[in-house]
């Protein structure tokens, strides 16, 4: 009876195919690493590392460094993102902390405060030169 619930519980932990979920009203502490969804309404003090996608609520207040493939933040974050493909700050957001992404869109109203580094945009250019953000900045 116990084993097949701890089975159950390994494969929730492991990620497969479920998402993780911190509910409004919840606060847990301790790094979280998954390999599927998370879904964060609550408080989170740690560090939180999932390979798929990652939602934060408007009522969720987290303070952890955060890597993820994917992210749609509504609430509050106090700690560095770095989110392999695209992140999205809406209204509500506010995040404090620096952000490394490849594809970022931040709404009207969401709150910024930290550096904001675009991974594409330093890629190389039509001549397979480094291309150094200053420089293109001071020809503009």
């Amino acid at each position: 009876m116990f084993k097949h619930q701890d089975e159950k519980l390994s494969t929730s932990a492991r990620g497969g195919g479920k998402e993780t979920v911190i509910a409004d009203g919840v606060r847990v502490e301790g790094d979280f690493v998954s390999e599927g969804d998370m879904l964060i309404e609550g408080e989170v003090t740690g560090n939180i590392e999932t390979r798929q996608n990652l939602r934060v609520g408007e009522t969720a207040e987290i303070h952890a460094n955060i890597k993820a493939k994917n992210a749609v933040i509504a609430g509050k974050v106090f700690g560095n993102l770095c989110i392999e493909e695209t992140l999205e700050l809406v209204d509500t957001s506010q995040i404090h902390g620096d952000i490394e992404t490849d594809r970022f869109s931040v709404a009207l109203g969401a709150l910024l405060n930290g550096q904001v580094i675009m991974k594409k945009n330093l890629m190389k250019s039509s001549k397979d030169e480094p291309v150094d953000p200053q420089e293109e900045f001071l020809e503009a």
